[in-house]
């Protein structure tokens, strides 16, 4: 049931870790074949689809933040996840809640 979280989350990580392979490990392009098929990985970005661009520049921003904040280096949330939850995530978020029955 691929409106089971659990399920959904599952196949979406299977997905992503085939990509991540497709990819040898370069973050932007295995985010890049999650979102646009794992074929794009070998093709030039600029021929990516804007979709495809957008979720690129926010996924691997966010993934850049997680992986450099720590304790030591004094930030406690990422820059570019405020960024996209203002440029409209924020909305994404509520409709997916409310998709799920989690409620506003």
């Amino acid at each position: 049931n691929p409106y089971d979280p659990d399920t959904n989350a599952l196949r979406g990580m299977a997905y992503l870790k085939r990509s991540l392979e497709a990819a040898q490990g370069n973050i932007r392009l295995a985010l890049a074949g999650y979102n646009g098929g794992i074929g794009v990985i070998s093709r030039a970005e600029s021929t990516w689809a804007a979709e495809t661009q957008r979720y690129v520049y926010w996924g691997s921003g966010i993934y850049q933040d997680a992986v450099t904040t720590n304790a030591f280096s004094g930030a406690s949330e990422s820059l570019r996840l405020q960024e996209w939850l203002s440029a409209g995530g924020t909305s994404l978020c509520k409709q997916a809640r409310q998709r799920l029955g989690m409620g506003d």
